[in-house]
């Protein structure tokens, strides 16, 4: 019969294959999903023509060029672009963590007729793209009088990050220790404190949220191409479009453009990472 010691040494070169393995695996798709970012990089500091020659090498004396980014900046109005894009997406994700943690929070912590009907409905909000309703949406904003505005965008990115925001945070929620907040009823802490008490306990989930609401809005061309396409309201995503014409595109200055749209993401990554891992282990485990 095998001893347990002389067993352990068998299954340890097993277990650091596995491991090897799923590393290399990891670190093929990391660098399949950085590879487009670091191409896009590169090429934004060199001359047109070496963008077409030599797209995979590193810019050098003869092909370093900064005319796209001279080219953003004179042609088109990309602070105010980049400030639109940051004052549409702060203010959507400051309304669907407030609304959504309320909502979440109604929805973990009290049981009322259609409770369970409820959180069916807003979780049918995470399968239909809000996309299909666009027309609806357009004639909505119209009779509101918000059209071509930046609150138009705003409204429609709120509504459309709900749906996701209350479902992963209501199973968060329900995952608090109910003694904890039994003694804070007691201690006479009102609901409204009990439910500032718990943010601080969901906050990987809260910045799992933050980060898979951020990148769809910051990014989305679709929502301010129809909703506010005037110079005054263009975001960056919509800004970069002024370089792509019909039959000549300004390559470096569309690479400069999505460089520069890039960095907003990459910087809100790097804050929430730990968060973002925490929230999508938890979920795992659950």
């Amino acid at each position: 019969m095998l001893s347990l010691s002389s067993l352990s040494h068998r299954l340890r070169p097993a277990h650091s294959l596995q491991l090897l393995g799923a590393h290399a695996i990891l670190l093929v798709y990391t660098a399949l999903a950085l590879f487009p970012i670091v191409l896009v990089l590169i090429n934004s500091f060199k001359t047109r023509r070496a963008v077409f020659k030599t797209p995979y090498a590193l810019p050098n004396s003869e092909t370093w060029s900064t005319i796209g980014y001279e080219t953003v900046f004179k042609r088109a109005n990309f602070p105010d672009y980049f400030l639109n894009s940051l004052i549409v997406t702060v203010s959507a994700l400051i309304l669907i963590l407030i609304a959504g943690t309320m909502a979440a929070w109604a929805l973990a912590e009290y049981r009322f007729p259609g409770n369970n009907i409820m959180g069916l409905y807003l979780a049918l909000g995470i399968m239909i793209p809000i996309r299909l309703g666009t027309v609806s949406i357009l004639r909505l904003v119209v009779d509101v009088g918000l059209i071509d505005t930046l609150w138009a965008l705003i409204l429609v990115y709120t509504a459309s990050g709900l749906p996701l925001a209350i479902f992963v945070l209501t199973n968060f929620m329900k995952q608090v220790p109910r003694d904890l907040k039994d003694a804070a009823r007691v201690d006479g802490a009102s609901e409204y404190r009990i439910y500032r008490m718990i943010l601080p306990l969901v906050r990987p989930a809260i910045g799992t949220v933050m980060v898979f609401n951020m990148i769809p809005i910051w990014n989305d061309l679709w929502f301010p191409l129809i909703l506010a396409p005037s110079e005054r309201n263009k975001t960056v995503t919509l800004g970069a479009q002024t370089f792509l014409g019909q039959y000549i595109i300004d390559w470096n200055a569309v690479l400069a453009s999505l460089t520069l749209a890039a960095i907003p993401v990459v910087i809100l990554y790097i804050v929430f990472s730990r968060q973002l891992i925490r929230g999508l282990t938890a979920g795992a485990v659950k």
